[in-house]
This record gives C-alpha cells, structure tokens and sequence, in this order.
C-alpha cells in the first residue's frame, strides 16, 4: 500500500473511532489525534496520536522521536497524580506510528526494546510496513503490565490497521 493512502486510511478510522484532531500541531509532529475515555481496567486515559512518514527510518531516528513524542504528552496531558479539582490524572498513552516501506530487523528491535513506561506516561512506538501491509505492535505480556499493553493493542488495531 502507499504510505499516503495508509495515511488516508488511519485519518478515517481516527475519525470512525472519535479521535479529534488536535489543532495546534508542533515543528516534528504536524499531525496529532486526542481522545479521552474512561477504560475498563485503567480507568480515565488520555490517548495522543501520530504518524511519521519515512523511507530512511532507522533504530536512532525511532527512539528519538517516540522520545520527542513523550515530551509532546507530557505537555499535553498533566501526568501529575491529582488535581486541583480534587480528581485524578488521565493515564497518559502516545502512539508514535511509523510508515515504512520495508522496515529492516534493527528497526522492530528498536521498536520493541523502546521503554514504553517512563515520566508518568506511556508510549507505543509502532512500525507499518507498507509493502507487507503489515502493523507491528508490541506484543501484550503475560503477566505484569497486561493492562496498558492490552489497550495499546486495541487502539493500535482501531487506528492503525487497514
């Protein structure tokens, strides 16, 4: 698939699933999608979405930017526990999504070894290969941490499959 009907196909199902475009956009990230909802097992989330078009992505350039992106969240969404309201925090998760045409071993290595948990906010680095037409996503654990990986699991498939 080209990656620029992909990027046609993930701006329709942000807007099938109620993701708004965020108006203010930022110099790295031009195109940014919010929600909040209330999910079962983590309570109240604040989800920031993006896509990153590139043919020369590699392992250096994804973790710099899914780190930029957590910046980007941070900003975003209070990570704080509590507020001055007297309610909690939304828990903050940021998906980083990155269209390649043929993405090498290295870069789903770099992918999966991102550190997704850090400064109070979560975020998914995810790489489409779109000559397979293929999502990688992080696989949900087994045991600890489930919760998290299992949102970012089903928010990766409402978004970013095709």
């Amino acid at each position: 698939m080209d990656i620029s009907e992909y990027r046609e196909s993930v701006a329709a199902n942000r807007r099938k699933h109620g993701f708004g475009a965020v108006d203010e956009g930022t110099d790295e990230f031009d195109r940014l999608w919010a929600i909040r909802e209330t999910d079962d097992t983590l309570g109240d989330v604040a989800v920031l979405a993006t896509l990153v078009e590139g043919e020369a992505v590699g392992p250096e350039t994804l973790a710099e930017t899914a780190a930029s992106f957590r910046d980007v969240l941070a900003d975003r969404v209070d990570p704080r526990p509590g507020r001055a309201d007297g309610g909690e925090a939304p828990t903050p998760i940021g998906y980083v999504t990155f269209a390649v045409p043929d993405p090498d071993a290295p870069l789903l290595d770099a992918m999966s070894g991102f550190t997704v948990a850090k400064r109070r906010t979560n975020v998914f680095p995810l790489v489409y290969d779109a000559e397979a037409e293929r999502l990688h996503r992080h696989e949900v654990p087994r045991l600890k941490g489930r919760g998290i990986y299992r949102r970012q699991a089903d928010d990766a498939e409402r978004l970013f499959e095709v």
